[in-house]
């Protein structure tokens, strides 16, 4: 009996549909990746805002969330990089986030999503992964050239004194490890320093991004986002995590010059 062989046509349709199926189970396994580690990010954020509501339940404050100390050592030794970083404390320090350099702590202030093309900023703790709102853990001290006090600098606030905790934010991917609402608005107060990485922090995805001064390596991160459709995860004051668009995030200046969504941010 004869067998009939396929024809040319007929291999590259299969050839073709092989393809499709492949390229197909490609960008669902990519956005699995994508959605897993949105999903441990989620787990990180809400471990930190458990670290530091235990802190504010014994301090009656939230910790600082940069303190100079004098030059005292923080626990582990510094965490970040001294040609362009102060050595200090920081509010991971002071939540006992970080006690030592294990790979296990460093792995919670590390978000799994944070696309840092500059090995330098992507092995630093301090970099493109989660921000304090300095609104709330004021810093002891400042770097950078800006007046960033009395907003930023000073007392950090006690969770019993926000009157909105539901709707403050707390924890946020971030650019850098302190961030303010200032990071957030194409038209802040103040001129930012390029050569300070305290004034590259950003908001990852958010679209005014690619109008602000960047670090070298922090493009990705900054304009292209983390997660699934720019979305960025945030902590909230009162101690739960929830997803949202990077432009929910965004601080807009009014023809009055007043600022929109500073509530959000400043929780007073």
């Amino acid at each position: 009996m004869r067998h009939r062989a396929f024809t040319l046509v007929e291999l590259l349709v299969v050839i073709s549909i092989i393809a499709l199926l492949a390229a197909i189970s490609f960008i669902a396994f990519g956005s699995s990746r994508r959605q897993a580690k949105m999903i441990a990010c989620q787990a990180n954020i809400h471990q930190l805002l458990l670290s530091l509501h235990s802190y504010d339940a014994e301090h009656q404050s939230l910790p600082y969330g940069f303190d100079f100390k004098g030059g005292q050592r923080a626990p582990g030794g510094f965490v970040g990089n001294g040609t362009f970083e102060m050595p200090g404390w920081w509010w991971f320090h002071y939540a006992g986030i970080l006690r030592n350099r294990s790979r296990e702590a460093q792995k919670l202030l590390q978000c799994p999503a944070s696309r840092l093309d500059d090995p330098t900023l992507d092995k630093d703790i301090l970099c493109g992964k989660y921000g304090i709102n300095r609104a709330l853990c004021k810093a002891s001290t400042s770097w950078s050239r800006n007046p960033y006090k009395p907003d930023f600098v000073g007392t950090p606030l006690s969770l019993s004194n926000l009157r909105h905790p539901l709707s403050t934010l707390l924890v946020v991917d971030s650019g850098y490890s302190l961030i303010c609402w200032w990071n957030a608005t194409a038209d802040p107060p103040v001129t930012f320093d390029p050569n300070c990485i305290e004034d590259c922090s950003y908001v990852p995805g958010l679209e005014i991004n690619k109008g602000k001064v960047l670090q070298v390596g922090q493009t990705s991160d900054a304009i292209g986002g983390r997660h699934p459709n720019k979305t960025v995860n945030v902590g909230f004051a009162d101690g739960h995590v929830d997803p949202k668009s990077a432009r929910d995030l965004l601080v807009e200046k009014s023809e009055d010059g007043k600022y929109t969504n500073t509530l959000l941010w400043q929780g007073q």
